[in-house]
């Protein structure tokens, strides 16, 4: 099983990023960091004539990267309620994918993944943060992708993550599963 995990947050080693990080600890994992790429918003040209035309940015690299992979998990600090503006980017533009003929078979491709969500937020993230959660589900159905779970921890200052016992147990559970 190969794992790509997607970073979609903005402060480097911030509470999401560590609580993925023990929750990946020791295993062989891709680390794709969205605030160190280029991805455009999508323009959507799904109705137009021309269809959607090709964009010079870092998405279809990052495609190319997590399609070979079995497990894709989705870390992302809670930001109003929802993931990252970097990590709604980056999905928005599957619909161009989907219609991409260099990529006739990414939902084919993206149904034979499983997926995880690990998010962190500070204003009671377990509660606030689920409609987020529920928004992955609906993007994974879309796609195909099995929804295998998810974690939600509580911190918003550097290093608060550490404090959430139950967000620390989740990511021990997640780490043993993917081993």
């Amino acid at each position: 099983m190969s794992i790509a995990v997607i970073y979609g947050g903005n402060r480097s080693n911030g509470n999401v990023e560590t609580l993925t990080k023990l929750a990946t600890q020791g295993l062989m994992i891709e680390e794709i960091y969205l605030k160190d790429c280029v991805i455009q918003p999508i323009i959507d040209k799904r109705h137009a004539a021309e269809g959607f035309t090709d964009v010079s940015d870092d998405y279809n690299a990052i495609i190319d990267r997590i399609l070979p992979h079995d497990i894709l998990i989705f870390s992302t600090p809670i930001y109003w309620y929802s993931m990252t503006g970097a990590m709604k980017n980056f999905i928005d533009r599957w619909s161009q994918t989907l219609r991409d003929p260099n990529y006739p078979d990414f939902k084919a491709l993206m149904s034979s993944k499983k997926a995880y969500v690990i998010a962190v937020g500070g204003d009671e993230p377990y509660i606030k943060g689920l409609p987020m959660i529920q928004q992955f589900q609906h993007i994974f159905d879309f796609v195909g992708i099995t929804f295998e779970g998810y974690i939600l921890g509580e911190g918003n200052k550097p290093g608060e993550i550490l404090q959430d016992l139950k967000a620390l147990s989740a990511a021990d559970h997640l780490r043993k599963d993917l081993q």
